[in-house]
């Protein structure tokens, strides 16, 4: 039985409940502060990530992605959905991910290595056309 199977749906909220703190947390370690979520904007695909569309105090708008992969964020600009927004993150881990290699610490190898195989999957799931219907 898989990971998603067995949650049931108070674990899943919870999950997604725990997925919103790391977003609003990750973004105020990058000195934003949010006040609004677009929930209807919003995807979660427990328990692997979740797609946030997070407005910031300043009237800023970001996509923030968290889960089992490393969070990041992005302008609203960079995206119309959330499909798109997870294309802009693959994108993104694949170039920076070209960038920690040139560098050749294993640190740095190590995390791209990770960016590069987290960026793989976020590419399969955004051609998976079962999940956007």
């Amino acid at each position: 039985m898989s990971e998603v199977a067995a949650m049931t749906e108070v674990q899943r909220q919870q999950w997604i409940k725990e997925q919103y703190q790391v977003a609003t947390k990750y973004l105020a370690e990058k000195g934003i502060v949010t006040n609004s979520v677009k929930a209807e904007d919003s995807r979660y695909l427990v328990p692997i990530l979740a797609v946030w569309k997070l407005n910031s105090l300043e009237g800023k708008s970001f996509w923030v992605i968290c889960g089992d992969l490393p969070s990041d964020h992005s302008s609203i600009d960079v995206a119309q959905n959330a499909r798109e927004a997870l294309k802009h993150f693959s994108l993104k881990w694949q170039m920076q991910a070209e960038n920690l290699l040139q560098a050749k610490t294993a640190e740095q190898t190590n995390f791209a290595n990770l960016l590069i195989s987290r960026a793989e999957g976020l590419h399969k799931l955004c051609e998976d056309e079962a999940l956007w219907k």
